[in-house]
């Protein structure tokens, strides 16, 4: 049974019956399983990009392509480091009562390494094919990762909200 300060429902009307302490353990799980799928995928490009200044080509890069790569290692370094946060940021206030601002605060740097990783994964292509087709086909592979993007950050977004507006 709930405390008289705490609601039965944290959200009523959604169909759960759960506090705000069972929906934050929730949220957090799921936060976490999102972080996991993110982390291996940077993690592994980072280890990529780490290795590429050690081959022999790699001096036949040009000016662009070496701008380009370092842009990327920064990128991939800042979704790495940033996928780790909650996880410290648990560690540092746990106990404290503090899971509802930790789960919102994680939900925003989630946001902001999707945000990053997806411009690292545009990249990632663009420098690729610049270096092994052309710089306009680096260009237009890069475009169309940057299409797909979109679609999944804008158009995929909206028709789960219309198939939800429809059903309501």
């Amino acid at each position: 049974m709930p405390a008289a300060s705490e609601p039965a429902d944290a959200l009523p009307g959604d169909g759960r019956d759960e506090t705000l302490n069972e929906r934050s353990d929730r949220n957090w799980s799921e936060l976490l399983q999102e972080f996991r799928v993110l982390q291996t995928g940077t993690q592994i490009l980072a280890g990529f990009l780490l290795t590429l200044p050690f081959q022999p080509r790699f001096t036949e890069l040009s000016g662009f392509d070496h701008v380009l790569y370092l842009v990327l290692v920064v990128l991939a370094v800042t979704v790495t480091l940033l996928a780790l946060a909650p996880v410290i940021m648990h560690r540092l206030v746990f106990g404290r009562l503090e899971k509802p601002q930790l789960v919102r605060l994680s939900s925003r740097i989630l946001m902001v390494c999707l945000g990053a990783a997806s411009l690292l994964f545009a990249g990632i292509v663009l420098f690729v094919f610049d270096f092994v087709a052309s710089p306009a086909v680096g260009l237009w592979a890069g475009g169309a990762v940057g299409v797909v993007i979109g679609l999944v950050w804008i158009v995929g977004p909206r028709l789960i909200r219309g198939a939800r507006d429809r059903v309501s």
